[in-house]
């Protein structure tokens, strides 16, 4: 039987980090991971293969043939003739995920990590250790990873299949639908629908929640709202579905709005009502691993199970469902299991939604800021005054800097406008070592860039902003 310092139940974001991390650190390591892509084994989880990946790059195409076709007269460039060939997309899209899970699987042999294809599922205690079914084979571990990640949310009134898809079927459609509905406007609903509205389709989101965005900071949700709203995006908020109905030619949704009740009839429907952590095959009844009332693995603040040596990361224990979270965490725990200081700041993790303009935010709210009692500042500066925004012809959105009104240490950073996905990170690292808006505001941009937003909202949060 092989023997291992540290076995990881799946390959995503937070397995195959935590994988190479622990064999950098000189653990004898293996990763198990079931995931398959056009009948071969594929590393990467969700977010490589069907998720994080695939999406932005569908995101980049779609809105290339939207600024070919409406915004670059403005540049003085005239196009005619414009044609889309979705084949040639979706190859595109596809051979960026090739190259990057074949870079993992490159990884794991660089670092000697013994990869196995199938499930992984605990079988007993051995010892200290655990004996694992990896694949078929039982192997012993002294220290197990489970890292399986999360599962699509399904509508129990419109279950997966047919005309009714989730995100990775969202990414696949061979034709570019005459009528879309997406039930759900969160992160995935608003950057798949972005792709397909950008493409010609006719876009309707339908949302449960009363609002849009309502985890942004209020000032982003009506700026990002509007802009959407402008760009063809039909949203319904406060909706109920009470029935959904398919056949061979598309899917009719039924649902109350304001106690009216409506159907529309769609060609293709995407469900993106969130995420549920995917246990399913590892034996966690069987030996009693803990999952909390959600289904979620629980964890203590060291990603320690209720077993001993059995530790859980990524969004199988919950919390944001991001790749980078996930990563984090497989760093932390793997420099943990080397007796170092393995540390994740949950307070100060970005969020981006990668749709036109981009959303990015890390931090407290202003709303959430207020409920704790906090006396704030704020600082707010717009593209449209920036001299790189109005050379890019996009001056979309604004900088929202919140910071504490006595000691002037930075709680949040919102933003809304082209590239704010890249924008967001000095702001995240300033607030990483307990920085102030005037550390941001002092720090030397160059000129002429986007950059320069950020530290004119600091600027802001004191009233001296020097370019508006």
């Amino acid at each position: 039987m092989d023997s291992f310092d540290v076995l990881v139940i799946g390959g995503g974001p937070a397995g195959y980090v935590a994988a190479i991390r622990a064999a950098q650190l000189g653990f004898k390591t293996a990763c198990v991971d079931a995931f398959e892509r056009n009948g071969k084994a594929s590393l990467g989880g969700t977010c490589l293969n069907v998720g994080c990946i695939p999406s932005k790059a569908m995101l980049d195409s779609s809105e290339k043939f939207e600024v070919m076709q409406h915004d670059f007269a403005e540049h003085g460039i005239n196009v005619q003739g414009a044609s889309l060939d979705i084949a040639k997309m979706l190859g595109r899209k596809n051979g960026v995920v090739d190259k990057l899970t074949g870079g993992v699987a490159y990884l794991f042999k660089k670092n000697k990590i013994t990869s196995f294809f199938g499930l992984g599922k605990l079988v007993r205690a051995d010892g200290d250790g655990w004996i694992v079914d990896a694949a078929g084979t039982e192997v012993r571990a002294a220290r197990v990873i489970v890292a399986t990640g999360s599962s699509p949310r399904a509508l129990p009134l419109a279950p997966f299949g047919g005309h009714i898809v989730e995100n990775s079927g969202a990414l696949e459609f061979t034709a570019v639908p005459e009528k879309l509905g997406v039930i759900g406007a969160g992160v995935i609903g608003l950057e798949l629908g972005s792709v397909w509205r950008r493409l010609g389709a006719d876009v309707t989101v339908l949302e449960a929640m009363p609002g849009f965005l309502m985890a942004a900071d209020d000032a982003i949700a009506r700026e990002g709202l509007k802009l959407f709203k402008k760009q063809g995006l039909d949203f319904h908020f406060g909706v109920n579905i009470t029935a959904v109905e398919q056949d061979d030619s598309g899917v009719s949704v039924t649902y109350t709005e304001q106690d009216r009740e409506v159907t529309a009839r769609f060609d293709k429907l995407i469900v993106s009502i969130g995420r549920v952590p995917h246990t399913q095959g590892l034996g966690a009844d069987a030996v009693g691993l803990a999952l909390d009332e959600r289904g979620f693995v629980k964890v203590d603040q060291h990603y320690r199970t209720n077993l001993q040596n059995v530790f859980a990361i990524g969004d199988v224990i919950g919390g944001a469902m991001l790749a980078h979270k996930a990563e984090e965490e497989g760093v932390a725990l793997a420099e943990m299991l080397a007796g170092q200081a393995g540390h994740v700041n949950y307070d100060v993790i970005p969020w981006v939604i990668y749709t036109s303009p981009e959303i990015a935010w890390a931090g407290l709210t202003e709303k959430q800021a207020k409920e704790k009692g906090l006396s704030i500042k704020t600082g707010q500066f717009p593209f449209s005054a920036n001299g790189r925004a109005l050379g890019h012809g996009d001056t979309r959105g604004f900088v929202k800097i919140i910071a504490d009104a006595q000691t002037d240490r930075l709680l949040g950073v919102h933003m809304i406008g082209g590239g704010v996905s890249e924008l967001i990170g000095e702001v995240v690292a300033i607030m990483e070592f307990g920085g102030s808006s005037e550390d941001l505001a002092r720090t030397v941009h160059a000129h002429p860039t986007l950059s320069e937003v950020v530290k004119e909202a600091a600027l802001a949060a004191d009233k001296r902003a020097l370019h508006m």
